[in-house]
């Protein structure tokens, strides 16, 4: 005698329950399932617009602007926190939007190159326009938040960074070599951005931290342009390596631009913003960095363009810490 239910020994009404509890469970998962798939949409978008920041140059820049400010607010002996945040702030908007807007100009020739073609315009994660207006909106409010929590110097100065790093360095890459020196120019105001939100001017003091930032990337970018020479000439970009294939020029300048950055890493020291301490520091970093400098002007091999390349990231957050730790 068969005992399971079926269609005939089941009463209808009890049929349609079960039906309907099907259909729900399929909407249900259906719709769970939409759900989840808007959720990591938006979470991939999310992580796209935090990539076109680049997020660790931005951290460098903040720790940059951060020691000027602090070195110029011990003057006053004082500094009011919300001129400092808004110092950071700004400072990290900017700085945002110029990495963003650099990208948008860059996004075919990040496409040809091995490091970049994962960036989010190359393959199509974001679009132009959106990611254009993202970083105008970066860079329009750093340089408000500037202009009324620290003031209008230190907003001038962060435009100025602004426009010479988009309007004029990144242009530049693929017609001439001398990119790399009106680059660094841009690179080395952060410093003197938080310099002027803190003080509203801008002293001998400032253009010393500006000089040792200026000639500090110069060994630092050479390094990476000679291990990534034949990935940025795919890229279309005319770096010195690419006019120079022996490295003879590209490593001469690496160790010549470490050797004048030795005495000039300890201006500080002699303007009295530092005390002995960061003068020994700066001294030991700055042997250091033109020792790996020279072995690579010696050997031209891309295990010593590394080296110099790792020494970077050792030579100019040490002198950032001793800045801080020993101020005159």
């Amino acid at each position: 005698m068969n005992i399971l239910p079926t269609p005939e020994t089941v009463p209808g009404h009890a049929l349609v329950a079960d039906a309907t509890f099907v259909v729900a469970d399929v909407a249900a998962e259906s719709a769970s399932s939409t759900s989840k798939g808007r959720r990591a949409a938006s979470s991939t978008r999310s992580a796209s617009f935090a990539a076109l920041t680049k997020p660790r140059i931005v951290l460098l820049v903040v720790l940059t602007s951060a020691t000027g400010y602090w070195l110029a607010a011990r003057t006053r002996g004082w500094t009011p926190a919300f001129s400092f945040a808004s110092a950071l702030a700004g400072t990290a908007l900017v700085a945002a939007g110029a990495s963003v807007w650099n990208q948008v100009i860059e996004r075919d020739r990040d496409a040809r190159m091995r490091r970049t073609s994962s960036r989010p315009l190359p393959v199509g994660r974001l679009g132009v326009a959106e990611a254009s207006w993202f970083g105008a909106l970066l860079a329009a409010a750093g340089v408000a938040i500037l202009y009324r929590g620290a003031n209008p110097l230190a907003a001038l100065v962060a435009s100025s960074t602004f426009l010479l790093y988009v309007a004029v360095y990144t242009p530049l890459k693929p017609f001439t070599t001398l990119n790399t020196v009106v680059g660094a120019i841009p690179g080395a105001l952060p410093p003197v951005i938080g310099w002027a939100a803190a003080a509203g001017r801008l002293g001998i003091e400032a253009w010393a931290l500006f000089l040792i930032m200026f000639l500090w990337q110069f060994p630092h970018f050479l390094a990476l342009a000679w291990i990534h020479r034949d990935d940025y000439a795919r890229g279309g970009h005319r770096m010195l390596p690419s006019v120079d294939p022996t490295g003879v020029l590209t490593s001469r300048q690496a160790a010549l631009y470490a050797l004048v950055l030795l005495p000039v890493g300890l201006l500080p020291a002699v303007l009295r913003t530092a005390g002995p301490i960061y003068f020994a520091g700066a001294l030991g970093l700055g042997l250091f960095y033109l020792g790996r400098a020279e072995g690579f002007r010696r050997t031209r091999t891309d295990v010593d363009a590394r080296r110099l390349l790792y020494a970077s990231f050792l030579h100019l957050p040490g002198l950032l810490l001793l800045l801080v730790l020993d101020p005159a």
